[in-house]
């Protein structure tokens, strides 16, 4: 039998869950392509090199099922189907700016360490 979590327990549980959701290559690199605008899956494909069909389609549903990006498809021929990032999504850009922004700025200071530390 399982122990039941206490609320700080859950709370850190949820708390990984979506650090892990943010935190995935695929998932970061799909968000920063959303950035400007609405883009198409074969734009985002096209963008994302290394990617495959399918991580992008599971990256996608990940991040729609988070409420981070918006699906909408329109009624044309041939169908048109666009992704675009929610409030909730664009919420994340000035973290993600910022942990950018740090990991630019103390790249060397990280691979000196990494130098020493494997020496």
């Amino acid at each position: 039998m399982e122990p039941e979590l206490c609320s700080s327990d859950a709370s850190r549980r949820h708390t990984r869950e979506v650090l892990r959701r943010v935190g995935d290559t695929w998932s970061l690199a799909t968000i920063a392509r959303l950035t400007d605008s609405p883009r198409r899956f074969t734009e985002l494909m096209k963008d994302l090199p290394g990617i495959s069909h399918r991580m992008l389609t599971q990256t996608l549903r990940s991040l729609q099922r988070d409420g981070l990006i918006s699906r909408t498809a329109y009624a044309e021929v041939p169908p048109r189907v666009e992704y675009a990032l929610t409030p909730l999504g664009r919420s994340l850009l000035d973290p993600l700016t910022e942990l950018t922004r740090w990991a630019e700025n103390t790249h060397a200071e990280v691979t000196d360490h990494r130098s020493r530390f494997d020496a």
